[in-house]
């Protein structure tokens, strides 16, 4: 069932949703959350798409913002959807014109899940401190993503600058598989980590992440190299007799190496906008090890330099950097996956 709303307010959005429940025969649904999408009127549509797939998983209220802001007279317009081809899940597009716009907490608060978790994505551009936005004010979990921004590594930056518990981005969501098989394939090794290496496409956050994450767990310096892609390519850790590695060209099969041992192929594709924010709605509490890789990221990173690049490669190395014995090194990225895992 769909209703449109023209100069309405949040009391009418409120009774509107009720009717259209009553309406669809289901006036009470269990649902676990309020979803809160921040985008624009061209990118709100994928998006959309990909928070109620997300949905089926995670039965909630999607209120999508859209502002309309410049020297338009105050307006509320809204469409409700419910039932249908959105399932179990209430859609809101609420869009907001004039000063209005500036006022988006005003008119989504009345219109929360009483008594549930509250998460605001952006999924394209965001602001520089999403925690203190009014919108962000409301949520307990705050998703952003750095890949979709044309300069990921100063979002990186700017990420780990006004970081507040709750915080999260789809570039760290992105490294849960790749970091489950490192961190297992470490536990089946017995040799002690040397160094490493991260290739992806250039400006991939993830990549930069994940390069970080290693050398901050296991203490030895990590070279960042640039394919072309698609995604990250590869990662590499030196050891005594060789190197383990993942190698994945086409972003969907890798094959995994370890010294003396065959190869052998791992499922590692590339997953989709809604499986990643999926992933994040499984765990509203703040994630340590995010933080802990950002902050580490900032050390890094921080001074606004980079290295001169050499043959198309960056290479970024913290400098206390020392090898340690190989009982810790993999107990520190075992113990990291396993804080911040978000997947059950």
């Amino acid at each position: 069932m769909r209703i449109d709303l023209t100069e309405t307010n949040s009391s009418a959005v409120a009774t509107a949703l009720l009717d259209a429940r009553r309406h669809s025969g289901s006036p009470a649904v269990g649902m676990v959350l309020t979803l809160v999408l921040v985008a624009s009127e061209d990118d709100y549509d994928d998006a959309l798409s990909a928070a109620t797939d997300a949905a089926r998983e995670h039965p909630c209220r999607i209120l999508t913002v859209i502002r309309h802001e410049g020297r338009a007279r105050p307006r509320l317009d809204a469409e409700i959807t419910v039932g249908g081809e959105a399932g179990l899940v209430e859609r809101v597009v609420l869009r907001l014109a004039g000063r209005l716009g500036a006022h988006a907490a005003s008119v989504v608060l009345p219109l929360l899940l009483p008594d549930t978790p509250v998460v605001v994505w952006w999924p394209g551009a965001t602001p520089a401190d999403v925690a203190h936005t009014e919108l962000g004010q409301l949520a307990q979990r705050r998703v952003t993503d750095a890949a979709a921004t044309s300069r990921g590594t100063a979002n990186l930056l700017q990420r780990a600058a006004s970081y507040q518990p709750g915080d999260t981005d789809f570039a760290w969501s992105r490294l849960t598989p790749w970091r489950t098989l490192l961190a297992s394939t470490l536990d089946q090794y017995p040799g002690r980590v040397r160094g490493g290496t991260v290739a992806a496409e250039r400006g991939n956050p993830s990549a930069d992440l994940l390069a970080v994450w290693l050398q901050h767990n296991l203490k030895v310096p990590v070279e960042r190299t640039i394919s072309r892609g698609p995604g990250i390519t590869s990662a590499s850790l030196e050891v005594p007799g060789g190197r383990i590695a993942v190698h994945r060209p086409d972003g969907v099969l890798a094959t995994l190496s370890r010294p003396g041992d065959p190869d052998r192929h791992v499922s590692l594709p590339r997953r989709s906008v809604s499986e990643l924010l999926a992933e994040e709605l499984r765990r509203l509490d703040p994630d340590e090890v995010y933080d802990e890789t950002l902050a580490a990221y900032a050390r890094t990173n921080g001074n606004g330099t980079r290295s001169a690049p050499a043959r198309e490669r960056t290479t970024r190395k913290v400098a206390d950097a020392a090898p340690r014995k190989a009982a810790a090194s993999r107990s520190n990225v075992r113990k990291s996956t396993a804080r911040g895992r978000k997947s059950p």
